[in-house]
């Protein structure tokens, strides 16, 4: 399933990203700060587990979040402001990385680099901020399965209809928190309207 949140500060942030005159620091800031909503959103029915802790008033127990259950993994290297946002808030989740790059000539995403170890049992948070075709978040989908993924939930900026489509009849059983979907894809495979390359605008890559 896919959800699309539309509170206004979500969109509000959203159209700070399509702002070309931010500079790459703004642009980072305002990614880490949209991805820390699309969390809240993803863990609003997380099941707590109790924690003893030494407080003011002596040894409590409280309920938290297990964060060492949780698997965060990014799509290099537009992700990354994405992946910080998520390990700030969950200090003790296990960290992964893939390298899938979209050809720009078949438009088919190729994966170079798995930096992933098992994740059987274990939740797995996967942060993408764009998704077009599809293809690369499918595939990265499809990596997370094979290392047998208790359950997976996306966390993406910008959605096309088109890849919300692709994932969506791919791998019904992922849940996917998208904060704005935009209109279509155009000829070049390009999100309508968007934001530009976000690993680019996000490093002052050329």
């Amino acid at each position: 399933m896919h959800r699309e949140l539309h509170h206004p500060l979500i969109q509000s942030l959203v159209n700070t990203l399509r702002d070309t005159t931010i500079d790459a620091f703004v642009f980072r800031h305002t990614i880490k700060e949209l991805t820390k909503l699309l969390l809240y959103e993803a863990l609003c029915k997380e099941i707590l587990i109790g924690k003893n802790v030494l407080t003011w008033d002596g040894e409590k127990q409280y309920s938290y979040i297990n964060e060492e259950e949780i698997v965060v993994v990014s799509v290099l290297r537009a992700a990354l402001p994405m992946h910080e946002a998520v390990i700030d808030t969950l200090r003790r989740a296990v960290s992964g990385f893939l390298g899938i790059k979209r050809d720009e000539f078949t438009h088919k995403s190729v994966l170079h680099y798995d930096r992933v170890g098992d994740c059987r049992g274990k939740k797995v948070i996967l942060v993408d901020p764009m998704v077009a075709t599809g293809g690369s978040l499918c595939d990265a989908i499809k990596v997370l399965k094979a290392k047998h993924a208790q359950s997976i939930c996306t966390l993406n900026i910008i959605a096309s209809p088109e890849g919300i489509s692709a994932v969506m009849q791919a791998h019904p059983d992922v849940e996917m928190v998208v904060a704005k979907i935009d209109k279509k894809l155009n000829e070049n495979k390009f999100i309508i309207p968007g934001l530009g390359d976000a690993g680019d605008r996000a490093y002052n890559t050329l």
